[in-house]
């Protein structure tokens, strides 16, 4: 199935010169959403995964199901202020901005074996800030898992030798 295909981009949104990759129209397409469950189950099929970290909040979707699919938890994290227990942070860069993420400070367990997900890789900031979350608590990321991956970014030779499963590679906009 053409996943790319299910994917609308949005030009100027949420500012001038972006193109928001709309995952949308992919989540409302049952068979496509399904498809893209079983591809992102494949990449960790006979691997150990204790917990899987969905990023805020597109990235919540994909990361429930996966987790579901794989019989363990899911562990938010969430922008500031918006979890309620007592959480620890970390700042990161957007393509457009920065901000900072947080997680629950017993969300993860040392040792424990994890999977970040979330919809869209793009600079890497995100998902960096989220690895350094998941380690401050001492667990093992085996790796990371995105629905798309705008390559042209590079964020791939930033985070570098982070196992990153995409589904959806952009070349370019």
């Amino acid at each position: 199935m053409d996943l790319a295909a299910r994917i609308r981009s949005i030009p100027d949104f949420p500012k001038p010169g972006i193109v928001f990759k709309d995952i949308t129209t992919l989540l409302g397409d049952g068979p496509a959403l399904r498809e893209t469950m079983a591809e992102l189950r494949k990449r960790f099929d006979g691997e150990t995964v204790d917990a899987v970290i969905g990023i805020e909040s597109r990235g919540f979707i994909f990361a429930a199901i996966l987790a579901h699919e794989l019989g363990v938890g899911m562990v938010p994290v969430r922008k500031p202020g918006k979890l309620p227990f007592t959480t620890i942070a970390e700042s990161y860069a957007l393509e457009y901005g920065s901000d900072s993420l947080e997680m629950h400070v017993d969300a993860l367990k040392p040792g424990q074996r994890v999977v970040i997900v979330d919809d869209l890789l793009a600079t890497g900031g995100t998902v960096e800030a989220a690895l350094r979350l998941a380690r401050k608590l001492g667990a093992e990321v085996i790796g990371c898992a995105f629905v798309i991956e705008l390559d042209f970014l590079g964020a791939r030779q930033r985070l570098a030798p982070m196992r990153l499963e995409s589904l959806i590679h952009v070349e370019s906009e």
